[in-house]
């Protein structure tokens, strides 16, 4: 069973080890973020800078990059 989680916009300020990525909100706030498993799979790279779309952990964990825009 498949939850609709939230998804927000936001941008890549910091590329952290073991593919993480320090992700800037709409908002303003930071969440750490990792790549989904599709996005490995078809090698699509996420670099410093670029916009991408996060769902977010609802329990404030991290967040999961699932689109670069």
């Amino acid at each position: 069973m498949q939850e609709h989680k939230e998804t927000v916009k936001g941008t890549i300020e910091e590329a952290l080890p073991n593919a993480l990525f320090r992700v800037v909100l709409e908002d303003g706030s930071e969440v750490l973020a990792y790549i989904a498993g599709k996005m490995r799979m078809h090698r699509i790279k996420v670099l410093v800078g670029d916009t991408v779309l996060l769902q977010l952990d609802p329990y404030g964990g991290r967040a999961r990059i699932v689109r670069r825009l």
